[in-house]
């Protein structure tokens, strides 16, 4: 028996069905609807056969909004129109034929395979690199070991400026109570570079004879004023000792503290084992610079002979890291030659003066021909002002004339409390001769990190370039 009325044909599970309350429209309630005058298959006489109360609970049942129940087994004829969704036939029609394979040139269609899940990669296990070979650089899939530096202070603050020590923005950071900090001045510095070349570290001790042929160019006054700069600017001990072989007037260039003189160390030497044993027998300055003075009285005094000298700095080199040696005039005396055995370092004091330039030109000639040429090239010469004013030497070609000879040469201008030859303090200078001692200093603490004891060797040749300030 046929059946010429239409079989609803089941809408795709991506469907959407029409809403319960929309009445469907009357060409898909007609194609739904079969003909009266036509007669049923055993399964539609069999479903007719179901009692009334059934019935009507499957007309009062609401459809579903979305089809989730799985395609009947039955097919649907072919070519049997379906339900008419509400956007029409022409959209839903791209839902009924599935769309032909990709044609690939030069290979046949295949059926069209699931595409595989991608499974998360293993991880790796990385490898010791090999020995004597760097590890690889850091990429992003393979990130690069953690920094392991130890935490310092750039880690942990901002940077800031270091507040002024000098002039009008010192008093401006005073004034505010160091709220507003304008910072270094270009001298400011330029001093705290020098003094960080003042404090190099020794290694071991270091000895500075200051020498000079002609008297009364300022050898004595350099040397308590050189050593002073170096006691107040470092925090090591130094001392200053007088070698001159006959009356020396070094310990009368800061305040006496005791009656002692070289002599008298030399007699206790036995009972000297810690520091505070020798200090009996030094005066200090406010600059914390030690001098160890010779005897004044003429009635008592015995020429300072070379053994003299080396059995007392034998005694302060154990104490002392900086050790002065305020030199007599003379180079012939027995002393001398122990100084000069002895020093690490000279520094050659002249006036700008015909008469003192050639001593100190004639002092440098003996000392090469002694076979100190190692000193010269390690050697400093200071041209001293002892008069205010300038005078008719051409300062640039005397200075030129030393530089090609030594390490450095370096010009103190005159200074008023320095010509009274009396106690020298550092406080009473002027600023421009204080700076001119503390570039001295830096100067002369330039050959420490390279002094190790007794220098064996020039650390230049006297062709080289010295430094002139």
């Amino acid at each position: 028996m046929t059946n010429n009325s239409a079989t609803p044909r089941p809408a795709a599970p991506w469907v959407a069905q029409p809403h319960p309350d929309t009445p469907l429209d009357a060409e898909a309630q007609d194609g739904a609807a079969p003909d009266a005058g036509q007669e049923h298959e055993p399964a539609a006489e069999h479903a007719d056969g179901q009692d009334a109360p059934a019935r009507a609970g499957e007309a009062s049942r609401p459809p579903l909004r979305l089809a989730n129940s799985p395609a009947p087994s039955t097919p649907a004829p072919a070519g049997a129109p379906g339900p008419v969704p509400p956007w029409g036939r022409g959209a839903a029609a791209q839902f009924d034929t599935p769309p032909p394979p990709k044609q690939t040139s030069g290979r046949r269609p295949t059926e069209q395979q699931p595409r595989p899940v991608d499974a998360p990669p293993a991880r790796r296990t990385q490898l010791p690199p090999p020995a004597g070979q760097l590890p690889p650089p850091a990429t992003a899939e393979q990130p690069g070991p953690r920094h392991s530096g130890e935490i310092n202070r750039d880690m942990l603050f901002r940077p800031t400026k270091r507040p002024p020590a000098s002039g009008w923005r010192r008093m401006v950071h005073r004034m505010s109570g160091g709220g507003v900090n304008p910072g270094e001045s270009r001298d400011d510095v330029r001093r705290r570079h020098l003094v960080e070349r003042v404090n190099q570290p020794i290694r071991g001790d270091y000895k500075i004879a200051v020498l000079s042929l002609k008297g009364g160019v300022g050898k004595t006054t350099t040397t308590v004023s050189l050593g002073s700069t170096f006691a107040a600017l470092r925090g090591d001990h130094v001392v200053a000792i007088d070698a001159n072989p006959d009356l020396g007037t070094l310990g009368g260039r800061i305040p006496s503290q005791t009656p002692a003189t070289v002599r008298d160390l030399l007699h206790d030497q036995q009972r000297i084992h810690r520091y505070s044993d020798v200090r009996a027998f030094t005066s200090q300055a406010p600059s914390r610079l030690e001098v160890l003075a010779s005897e004044r009285d003429p009635h008592k005094a015995e020429a300072f002979s070379e053994t003299d000298y080396r059995e007392a700095v034998a005694i302060l080199d154990n104490f002392y890291n900086l050790i002065l040696t305020d030199c007599g005039t003379g180079l012939t005396h027995s002393a001398m030659r122990g100084v000069l055995d002895t020093a690490d370092a000279l520094v050659l004091v002249s006036s700008p003066a015909l008469d003192g330039a050639q001593s100190a030109d004639a002092t440098l000639n003996w000392l090469t021909a002694q076979g100190y040429a190692h000193l010269v090239e390690r050697t400093v010469v200071v041209i001293s002002s002892a008069r205010p004013g300038s005078s008719g030497i051409n300062m640039d070609e005397l200075v030129e004339h030393f530089a090609s000879e030594v390490r450095a040469v370096k010009v103190i201008p005159f200074d008023t409390h320095l010509a009274e030859g009396s106690e020298v303090d550092l406080d009473r200078m002027s600023p421009t001769t204080r700076d001119a001692f503390v570039d001295l200093a830096a100067l002369v603490a330039d050959d420490f990190p390279d002094a190790a004891g007794r220098h064996h060797g020039p650390i230049r040749s006297r062709a080289g370039s010295p430094g002139v300030v």
